[in-house]
């Protein structure tokens, strides 16, 4: 089957390379005869209307998914292009899924499309409301630990990972080598920008296989205010400097409640995108952490505003050319929760396995188990058995939204702590989350019902025959599928 695999990626880069470099010469002319070379080729791999939306993206300029589409093109080098098609399209998005679900069939576990972890606990800011910062040099990850962590990622079909910290790019050249070596994964390294010089913007390219997220939040007063005076200018030649050298990069925004306008103005949209941005990944701030502050958790009609304004910067004719998701308010397109190995856990500085980047507890770690027995521990299985945690999708977090949830899972699973510096318990964490919970949860309940939602397709351990048997069918899920 590899051999196989082998064969039909080296015949797909050989299409994409002729095509790319055609539609280079004049993109806007040839931009669908690259959407047809790609239809003709690859139309066995994905369901057909993925294609026919793709054509029609090519044909209408006024779309703002085509203006994307020749951002793209005209920005990049068209070498990370073309490896990041095979990369995060065939072998991620083709192979790996595949292998995805049938792990996830053969093992009755959760088995994630995405692995974040940290190479360093390190990091040369230190940003207001990021427990990061607190841990100072303490802990790394060794090269032999990182790829140890992509091999047994790849045998369970995942082939996307995502770099955090501390800051990463302490471990630049590291993350170099682990890109180069992994040519069959991407890469997306969050990152303060700090540490960006040309010679990585080369090795960037050269590899083919790496993006990067920036810290960026809204005008140089209120990015300053949480990251440290002087960031905002910083990571604005940083912008600068990748975008000369037609690197990829996006930007991560953590809105807080001081924050929400300043990172959703046009004015910041459209400057991220001039400095060449081809991707915003927002995140609702998360209370974690000894030092934490609950005031900076958004109100609920901030979290209103996020959830109308995502609708609208992503709309076809009237948004921005730039991909935007948020972590929170996109669950009701997957169906939920995504952490516990569902879509995606994390692995931080010290080895311990986490079910999410943001949940600081675990009962695993890389050097005393594997990823399989991770996903398959006593706090991985709870997760696994009690998705959705709501099935209301705009109240997806077992920490943020259901509180009782995380409690009840760490009690149960009898994990640990993981916070490198102080232990923080999820009586004490939760305690943060409650107030905004209660007052979430009717606003979260009228949206939602005030609209029809899409089905995610999405089968939750309640939906199997175990799952069934176990709960006896009288669970709400159960009864609501009923109806």
């Amino acid at each position: 089957m590899a051999e196989k695999h082998t064969v039909q990626k080296a015949a797909a880069r050989a299409v994409l390379h002729k095509a790319l470099n055609y539609v280079q010469k004049d993109p806007e002319a040839n931009l669908i005869k690259l959407a047809d070379k790609i239809s003709m080729f690859f139309g066995n791999l994905f369901p057909p209307e993925n294609f026919e939306k793709m054509k029609s993206v090519a044909k209408d300029t006024d779309n703002v998914w085509h203006q994307f589409a020749l951002s793209l093109i005209r920005d990049l080098d068209i070498k990370v292009v073309e490896q990041m098609l095979v990369s995060l399209g065939i072998d991620a998005g083709y192979y790996g899924t595949k292998t995805v679900r049938a792990n996830r069939e053969k093992y009755k576990c959760n088995v994630p499309f995405i692995i974040l972890f940290d190479p360093t606990s390190a990091c040369n800011l230190k940003c207001k409301g990021c427990w990061a910062a607190e841990y100072g040099h303490r802990q790394s990850l060794s090269n032999e630990e990182m790829q140890s962590i992509v091999s047994q990622g790849k045998e369970m079909g995942t082939h996307f990972y995502m770099l955090t910290g501390g800051e990463p790019l302490i471990r630049k050249d590291d993350i170099i080598e682990l890109a180069r070596n992994n040519r069959d994964c991407a890469f997306v390294i969050y990152t303060n920008a700090t540490l960006i010089d040309r010679k990585f913007c080369e090795d960037m390219n050269e590899v083919g296989n790496i993006g990067l997220a920036l810290s960026l939040e809204g005008t140089e007063e209120s990015n300053d205010w949480r990251r440290g005076e002087g960031a905002y200018k910083t990571t604005v030649e940083k912008m600068k400097l990748l975008h000369e050298n037609k690197c990829l990069f996006g930007v991560s925004v953590c809105y807080t409640r001081r924050n929400v306008d300043a990172v959703t103005a046009d004015s910041f949209m459209d400057e991220i995108i001039a400095k060449g941005a081809k991707y915003a990944l927002y995140f609702n701030y998360m209370p974690v952490g000894h030092d934490a502050d609950k005031e900076l958790i958004p109100t609920p009609a901030q979290r209103e505003y996020m959830y109308n304004w995502l609708k609208k910067v992503r709309n076809s004719k009237t948004g921005k050319p730039i991909f935007v998701m948020d972590f929170q308010n996109d669950a009701e397109y997957v169906g939920g929760c995504i952490a516990g190995g569902r879509n995606y856990f994390h692995i931080n500085s010290a080895g311990d396995i986490e079910p999410c980047v943001f949940i600081h507890y675990s009962d695993t770690n890389i050097r005393t188990h594997t990823l399989l027995e991770a996903l398959r521990s006593p706090l991985f299985t709870l997760y696994y058995k009690n998705q959705p945690f709501n099935d209301n999708h705009l109240r997806p977090c077992p920490m943020l939204e259901n509180p009782e949830y995380l409690k009840m899972m760490v009690e149960k699973s009898g994990a640990h702590s993981s916070d490198l510096v102080h232990e923080e318990s999820a009586d004490e964490l939760c305690a943060k989350c409650m107030e905004f919970a209660a007052a979430w949860a009717p606003e979260a309940e009228r949206i939602w019902n005030s609209m029809p939602h899409k089905d995610t397709h999405t089968q939750y351990y309640r939906d199997t025959p175990e799952g069934k048997k176990e709960c006896g069918g009288s669970c709400a899920g159960c009864n609501k599928n009923k109806d």
